[in-house]
């Protein structure tokens, strides 16, 4: 006779590489049932794992035989009922950050959005997809950190470093720090599809993606292998910075890539002298943000200053958002809040996005 209890014991050691989480605890398994010398369950695929019944099958019945060499496992598989089918169905919204023009603060919004969410209690991922330029080892504090590696059915995989409450990934984690990345269109895709891929994410509400300026192969890439959400444009009120977002922005508004548009975001809006909190110079002109929202029929849901503590915040691995006396927290507080506003906007009015199927003629 076969325990129950022991069955199941045995039965989490079976894993999904895709996850990290055991088929016990993943919340995938039903209709478990033990009865005289035959264990049989059913386990529920997502669209994107049908390459796992053979794994599941041979662990499975490898792992309740170590303990009862006469048993019998019955599996069956359904397949999960959803519109999307995106290689990570633990992550419920996957939004990207873009400008098109380097040196406009992106990875600065990126950074402190992300904390600022996971600070209002969500669940957050981000993701440096800026191979050549990698930010986010210097802004979260992180330089010189390696990810852990994991093995997960005899692959290995990697684990997203936690800091300020978020998970994150970056290429910068994986090289040294004066080491140039010297690399051609498919290999730049080919690590983008790793941090996908070959890494443990956790259950995120939502996954940030940091993106280099321009609309590329990392673009093209992250548009055709993951659902994106939505996006949030990143400019300053110079009107070079908004031309090249434009362009960015139309990109996404592509009929076969139609990622909608969840917002503007305008940095540098205007210098604010610590000692003169008061105080705002439009160093960069005025109007930019609102500019580019009306062209991109979204709507500016903020502005940041220009102060000095924000830049040494990231050269410091210390982002505004996470200093009480920072005079940019509170914009970047206002920035999430009107963000999760688009967001659930978005999700109540339209159906869920699709991994975009881009085709030559």
């Amino acid at each position: 006779m076969l325990d129950n209890n022991k069955v199941l014991d045995l039965l989490r050691k079976v894993v999904n590489p895709n996850t990290g989480k055991n088929i016990v605890e993943d919340g995938n398994m039903h209709d478990y049932q033990v009865r005289d010398n035959r264990v049989s369950f059913t386990i529920v695929l997502h669209p994107s794992e049908d390459n796992l019944k053979m794994l599941y099958s041979a662990e499975a019945e490898q792992a309740v035989k170590t303990q009862y060499p006469d048993a019998e496992v019955l599996i069956t598989f359904k397949k999960q009922q959803q519109t999307s089918s995106s290689p990570l169905p633990q992550v419920k919204n996957v939004i990207a950050i873009a400008s098109g023009k380097g040196g406009v603060g992106k990875s600065t919004i990126s950074s402190n959005l992300a904390i600022a969410l996971s600070q209002m209690g969500l669940k957050v991922g981000l993701m440096d997809a800026d191979l050549y330029g990698p930010s986010m080892p210097t802004m979260l504090g992180l330089r010189g950190e390696r990810p852990q590696i994991r093995k997960v059915a005899d692959k290995p995989k990697m684990v997203p470093i936690e800091k300020y409450g978020i998970h994150t990934i970056s290429i910068g984690y994986l090289l040294e720090e004066e080491q140039a990345v010297v690399l051609r269109g498919p290999r730049l895709g080919g690590i983008i599809k790793q941090f996908i891929y070959d890494t443990l994410w956790p259950e995120l509400d939502i996954m940030i993606i940091d993106l280099p300026p321009g609309t590329g192969d990392i673009q093209l890439t992250l548009v055709q292998t993951l659902p994106l959400t939505g996006a949030l444009m990143v400019t300053t009120p110079q009107q070079v910075a908004v031309a090249d977002a434009y362009k960015a922005m139309n990109m996404f508004r592509l009929p076969n890539v139609n990622v909608p548009i969840l917002g503007v975001v305008e940095n540098m809006s205007w210098f604010t002298p610590a000692e003169l909190p008061d105080n705002k110079y439009h160093l960069f002109g005025k109007g930019g943000g609102e500019k580019l929202a009306k062209l991109g029929e979204s709507q500016l849901i903020g502005q940041v200053p220009l102060v000095q503590s924000v830049g040494q915040g990231g050269d410091s691995g210390q982002p505004a958002v996470t200093q009480e006396s920072n005079l940019a927290k509170p914009y970047f507080e206002k920035i999430a809040s009107a963000f999760i506003d688009q967001l659930n906007a978005r999700n109540e009015s339209l159906p869920h996005s699709e991994i975009v199927k881009i085709t030559t003629g």
